[in-house]
């Protein structure tokens, strides 16, 4: 019978949402470099669902493929699981970097997260307004209604560094010149990247191995949700804000029971109580190995990580059953 821990979800979920990310990392990696978007991103959506199905749980998806009518599969509100066991919230991104896995760039993963029921924010597919760093500072070391000089100045006081020693990390945007420019305008380092932003905040846990230190910009609104899972599970902190420019997403947010258009949300209104995050690498990253294909078996690098205990598990397997990724 499956552990259930004090704080809520069961324990046995944590290794079982590591086959669910493994999974649809397989599938995607198979079509690595082949410039094949959504092919890419349907074999993973695929994959995951089917082994989401698999699972003991009675899940709903509320960060998914989009909303009913654009998604076929793993829909927001789609129901997916055994249909017994407990009942979750689900955020999942089956492949997150499509174009970086199209082209075979770093950092594309298969990501997914769950909580209990209630307690992941329902956002609409929109952009949000970002602001993350990992684990080991205080509450107002970050600021999104600051400038970004005064974000990293403050930064790199709490790290107690020199500004120059900082490294922001910022989607490759046109949108995204003035914050570029004011941040280089501090002597803070940039990466810049291409796609994949929930891998660019999930990089600031770790700054000593991924070289980055705090992210910063605008991207989809779902992939905030799932960074704050992450952050969530290591004590990390992001803060967001919708960004509902037209009165058809306002409309949209509303019927999520979004009602103030401007309010901020911190990590824990984001991914609250009891939450699980698994992370497969697609192609090869700063934290995570991409997928490697052998004659005779397949090696996946995952990380896994739950917020009542604040464990980081890393899982590199070596799956010798090739028939269960057919």
């Amino acid at each position: 019978m499956a552990k259930r821990d004090a704080a809520g979800l069961d324990r046995i979920l944590t290794m079982e949402l590591v086959r669910v990310t493994e999974r649809a990392a397989v599938a995607a990696a198979r079509l690595r470099g082949r410039g094949d978007e959504k092919a890419a991103d349907q074999v993973a959506v695929d994959a995951m669902r089917a082994e989401l199905n698999r699972l003991t749980i009675k899940g709903t998806v509320v960060i998914g493929e989009g909303e009913r009518d654009e998604a076929p599969m793993l829909y927001i509100g789609e129901e997916v699981g055994a249909g017994e066991g407990p009942e979750v919230d689900i955020a999942l991104d089956p492949l997150e970097g499509t174009t970086i896995c199209a082209k075979n760039l770093p950092n594309a993963l298969a990501v997914i997260a769950i909580a209990e029921k209630g307690s992941l924010l329902f956002a609409p597919d929109v952009y949000m307004d970002k602001i993350a760093v990992g684990p080991g500072y205080g509450p107002d070391v970050i600021d999104i209604d600051a400038s970004p000089e005064d974000n990293i100045r403050s930064l790199a006081k709490a790290k107690g560094v020199p500004v120059t020693e900082i490294t922001a990390c910022i989607l490759d945007r046109p949108r995204h010149a003035k914050l570029i420019d004011a941040v280089r305008g501090t002597g803070a380092a940039i990466r810049l990247i291409g796609d994949g932003d929930v891998a660019g905040v999930i990089h600031t846990t770790n700054p000593e191995e991924t070289g980055i230190d705090i992210y910063m910009g605008t991207g989809g609104a779902p992939e905030g949700v799932l960074a704050a899972a992450a952050l969530r599970c290591t004590g990390g902190q992001i803060q967001g804000r919708l960004i509902l420019d037209s009165p058809e997403k306002v409309a949209r947010a509303a019927k999520m029971g979004i009602s103030d258009p401007n309010k901020v949300y911190r990590t824990e209104e984001m991914a609250r109580g009891d939450v699980l995050f698994a992370a497969t690498g697609v192609t090869d990253g700063n934290m995570l190995a991409g997928v490697k294909f052998d004659r005779n078996f397949i090696t996946t690098d995952t990380i896994v990580l739950r917020s009542s205990s604040r464990t980081v598990r890393s899982i590199k397997a070596r799956h010798q059953d090739l028939e269960k990724f057919q």
